[in-house]
């Protein structure tokens, strides 16, 4: 005869935290809510993580183990600051929660499965660089990259197949989508994407992305193991559920299988990720995956002003694919308007940039305190070089600084070459970029160049000197060029024209093979184009480009200095002062996006996170004239995210003594 016997939770008393008084009524309801699907649509500055953290503290308390408990996020930062807070209310409770991000759980898993998927327990993870050196030896290996033979660089190609398995989409697919230009090597991409797998194998070794894709193999072709995992999870959490991919969405519905605990915790309205693979659909699809799922909007704002919240509710409540929310401010309204300032040009924008964060400092605002944000890195140059002569102290979020980025100095590199046959440091970085030439080889074609030379600066000359095969195509292309941008020294061009001339004749190539955001350091040299339209010699624009990269010295804590970054890396960051730039049709929202609803959607949440980072001061600028380098001056639209604002939601500047071109 059998006898049933049930276990208990032990019961540790009552705790001293009082949920009621802890918490807003919005989030008190989404705390005690009762076990199920839960969809927590928590606006800018609502208390997210407050929410989350008394959410496992209430589960504790109700008798959750807490194995039983799995919370995930995307950065460990994240994860040790709730863990830390939950401990901080309830000591000693929280140390078996299973918490981290989503690649840190699935090498959890995986290190007590991975040899049901032929893999020895002490598998190794690859950082990036790594992986970009076994995918240079599989194309090595297949000889994928031959003397006429054109294919991405490593890193390129790890960009690829890291997509592929987030997004889901096959490798057509996402060629069509993304990289278009690569569509007539597609055969040899699947052969190198091969090759890099069977190589993983052969080396027991594992990728960033293969945490998820091997979890969800080994729980596809073992569902016993699946099975264990979805029993032991009585409640899953997941922080930020809005940035969630394809593969990240299908592993949480398949943990949540049995119990049907999930509470995914986000905000559509700040999913701005699609070009790494979010999807957006995954939030706003929820109550259909899960009908009785409960949905708890929590809508109460302590960042920001009133004024700042309700330009914010009025921009996004033009996006019609959304869950309707209005974010309601603790604050007492602030003594200005948001501010409205149309420049005569993108000189001036950043004039008015640099005096404004001059004369608020004067006030008594740190710069600490004051950031620019802007929707793509190239928008900073003008003000980046304002600053720099202003004496304003920055630092940069969103990347290298302007001028210090690599495919700047490429070309930079070239056009002193050009100016300057005996720059060894210059030669040597151009030819570096082509194949097959690494520092040896380098230091030999200097030899040669040293010789064919012979002191006359006659670059026709340089056509008898030996690259390697894999190099002789690209190294007679540069000869060309020097040839063309220098006349042989008869006439040197001027920068613009230079730059324009080796961007097209060579060094577009290079990028969409060099690099995976091809079509940003496009925009970046475009913009540098421009810029030395204001020089007629090229000698005196390259001392420019020394000086100011000189000058751009960083500080690692970053004490009072001003914030310069783009919005995608201002999330989760607040200042008093913001500034937002360039609102202007095609450069925000992007030409790119103009075309196409879902990819606008998200330019407008994209704006307004940014908006939703300022807690006090916000200008939105925008210069009504740009110099293009395509078509010389252009008048710019202001951008249509302006254009659905009332007026009475900000306060028009008129700038005057338009004096800057």
């Amino acid at each position: 005869m059998n006898r049933s016997y049930q276990l208990h939770p032990v019961s540790l008393g009552k705790t001293n935290i009082d949920y009621t008084t802890a918490l807003n009524k919005q989030q008190h309801a989404a705390v005690t809510s009762a076990p199920g699907a839960a969809l927590v649509i928590a606006g800018a500055g609502s208390g997210k993580t407050r929410t989350l953290t008394y959410r496992v503290s209430w589960l504790l308390e109700q008798g959750y183990a807490a194995e039983q408990i799995l919370l995930l996020t995307f950065t460990n930062k994240a994860a040790r600051e709730m863990l830390e807070r939950v401990n901080a209310l309830l000591p000693g409770r929280a140390s078996n929660l299973w918490g981290g991000t989503f690649h840190s759980i699935g090498h959890r898993i995986l290190r007590q499965h991975s040899e049901m998927l032929g893999y020895p327990k002490n598998f190794t993870i690859m950082d990036r660089n790594d992986q970009e050196d076994l995918l240079e030896s599989v194309i090595t290996r297949k000889a994928l990259r031959g003397a006429d033979k054109r294919f991405p660089k490593a890193n390129v190609l790890a960009e690829i197949i890291s997509l592929c398995s987030n997004t889901g989409e096959t490798l057509h697919a996402l060629l069509l989508r993304r990289y278009r230009y690569f569509l007539d090597i597609e055969e040899q991409l699947e052969d190198a994407m091969g090759g890099y797998d069977a190589a993983k194998k052969a080396a027991n070794t594992m990728d960033f992305d293969d945490l998820l894709t091997k979890t969800g193999e080994l729980f596809l072709t073992h569902p016993e193991v699946a099975t264990r995992y979805q029993q032991q999870f009585r409640a899953i959490l997941v922080d930020e559920y809005q940035d969630t991919n394809f593969l990240q969405a299908g592993l949480i519905d398949l943990l949540a299988l049995q119990h049907k605990h999930l509470m995914v915790v986000g905000d559509d309205a700040q999913s701005i990720y699609s070009w790494r693979g979010a999807n957006v659909s995954n939030i706003l699809e929820f109550p259909k995956r899960y009908p009785l799922a409960q949905l708890f909007p929590i809508e109460t704002n302590y960042r920001s002003v009133p004024q700042i919240l309700e330009l914010a509710n009025a921009s996004i409540a033009c996006n019609p694919n959304q869950f309707p929310k209005e974010l309601q401010a603790v604050r007492s309204p602030y003594i200005t308007q948001p501010a409205l300032v149309p420049l005569a040009t993108n000189n001036e924008q950043a004039s008015f940039i640099g005096q404004r964060l001059l004369e608020l400092h004067e006030k008594g605002i740190p710069f600490s305190e004051m950031a620019i944000l802007y929707r793509a890195h190239y928008h900073s140059m003008e003000i980046q070089m304002e600053l720099t002569r202003r004496g304003v102290p920055f630092y940069i979020t969103s990347g290298l600084r302007f001028f210090e980025q690599a495919h700047i100095k490429d070309v930079a590199a070239m056009m002193k070459f050009a100016l300057n046959p005996n720059d060894e440091v210059a030669f040597k970085r151009l030819i570096q970029l082509f194949p097959g030439i690494g520092k040896k080889t380098a230091e030999s074609l200097w030899k040669q160049t040293l010789e064919a030379l012979g002191g006359v600066p006659q670059f026709k000359k340089l056509l008898s000197c030996k690259p390697p095969a894999k190099a002789t195509k690209q190294w007679q292309q540069c000869v060309h060029t020097l040839v063309e941008i220098t006349q042989d020294q008869a006439t040197i061009m001027t920068p613009a024209v230079m730059i324009e001339t080796i961007l097209h004749a060579f060094y577009e190539e290079i990028m969409k093979e060099k690099f995976s955001n091809y079509d940003v350091r496009r925009d970046d040299l475009e913009t540098l184009l421009n810029y030395s339209k204001q020089f007629s010699d090229t000698s005196e624009f390259l001392v420019q480009l020394t000086l100011l990269g000189e000058s751009e010295e960083t500080t690692e804590n970053h004490t009072d200095q001003v914030c310069l970054s783009s919005i995608h890396q201002a999330k989760g960051l607040e200042w008093r002062v913001v500034f937002l730039v360039w609102l202007t049709e095609g450069m925000f929202p992007t030409a790119r996006s103009l075309a196409e609803e879902n990819a606008l959607e998200e330019e407008r949440r994209l704006f307004y996170v940014a908006v939703t980072r300022c807690k006090e001061e916000l200008y939105l600028t925008y210069p009504e004239l740009r110099l293009n380098a395509n078509y010389g001056e252009a008048f710019q639209r202001p951008s249509r995210f302006l254009a659905e604002l009332k007026t009475h939601l900000y306060e028009r500047w008129d700038i005057y003594n338009q004096h800057f071109t």
